[in-house]
């Protein structure tokens, strides 16, 4: 038997007006009803904090969780509204003009206004970030080259068409990005690949091909700025920004440094994490010490305990990048590296010790 539809609450339409009935007339406009719902467009905002993937020793496993490649580079949020572009990096400085191919492929995305979070990176011969080919690209620390090589791996979408889409699960952002960035495309704007699989099974295989590591991602989760345990960061070779607070002289050694003297934020303060004597190049290491002889001060900035010879302190003004394997038992460095040093309008990102 065929269920009868129930009756509408509401009452019945008039019939339409014959020919031969009277002039129609509409009614009077009323005012509208404040406590009446609208869609209106959310105003673009001017910067978003970025979301902050918190360091793990190991994958996560479930369901919930996607992957991505874990990127060397200079973070951006690229602004697009209308036709112009802004570039804001990570510590919220515009660097439109430093990135200028980036900026000419987000004019020419099939949308009027959007907020896209990735990564700018140069990327190698056999396709993988290279930092220091970055940081040569935009003319070194302090350098106002702009990198025409660059490239932006995209791997957000914040803003979209007039709207905030941060509230919006991982999952339905990234299928918007996808959208509006080509999965095989290959310009100067590119989608970053999700990988979905057993978490370390993916680990292993980026650290096999020489890759920094993997980002995972909680597809269930909104956009929250800050680091707050929705993104991963798995790390096959340890690398983190260090202040410099002092460096070793050396006559044998490369640019007369023998030693960096470095350490990580501890609440408002610093703690002395050791040193890092490898990884310099003959010209890095002379214009590095040309830098931190500029900046010398009597007292050091972080206790380094015992007392020292043939130290210089500095003011903790440079944050350098460092690779290293592991942390020993009373919080030191162990076989650590020089990469390199972050540019000054961008060294936000320090090593935290909790």
């Amino acid at each position: 038997m065929v269920k009868r539809p129930s009756k509408s609450k509401t009452p019945p339409r008039a019939p339409l007006l014959s020919e031969e009935d009277a002039t129609l007339r509409g009614q009077k406009r009323r005012p509208r009803d404040p406590a009446q719902p609208q869609l209106p467009f959310d105003p673009m905002p001017a910067r978003i904090e970025p979301c902050l993937a918190k360091l793990v020793s190991k994958p996560p496993a479930g369901p919930n969780w996607i992957f991505e490649i874990k990127w060397d580079g200079y973070r951006l949020a690229v602004h697009l509204e209308h036709g112009t572009v802004r570039i804001i990096t990570r510590g919220g400085h515009d660097w439109t003009d430093r990135f200028p191919a980036i900026a000419d492929a987000a004019r020419a995305l099939p949308v009027s206004t959007a907020i896209l979070d990735g990564e700018a990176v140069v990327l190698d011969d056999a396709g993988r970030s290279d930092f220091n080919g970055l940081q040569q690209a935009l003319g070194g620390r302090g350098g106002k080259r702009s990198a025409s090589d660059a490239i932006l791996y995209a791997f957000d979408l914040l803003y979209f068409d007039g709207h905030d889409i941060t509230r919006m699960d991982q999952d339905d952002r990234r299928r918007l990005l996808a959208d509006l960035v080509p999965e095989d495309g290959d310009g100067a704007i590119r989608l970053s690949q999700e990988i979905e699989g057993q978490g370390a099974a993916i680990f292993a295989a980026a650290c096999e091909h020489g890759l920094e590591g993997v980002i995972a991602k909680d597809r269930t989760k909104p956009y929250r700025s800050g680091r707050n345990g929705e993104w991963l960061k798995i790390k096959c070779v340890a690398s983190e920004g260090f202040v410099i607070v002092g460096y070793e002289r050396s006559s044998d050694a490369l640019g007369g440094i023998g030693r960096l003297l470095l350490a990580a934020r501890q609440g408002d303060g610093l703690v002395y994490v050791g040193g890092v004597g490898t990884g310099f190049s003959g010209s890095s290491a002379t214009a590095l010490r040309k830098q931190m002889d500029a900046m010398a001060t009597d007292a050091p900035s972080a206790d380094a305990g015992k007392k020292r010879k043939n130290v210089v302190w500095t003011r903790p003004e440079l944050v350098a990048e460092i690779e290293f394997r592991a942390w020993t038992a009373d919080g030191k460095l162990r076989h650590a590296s020089y990469k390199g040093l972050r540019d000054t309008e961008d060294a936000s990102d320090v090593y935290e010790v909790e």
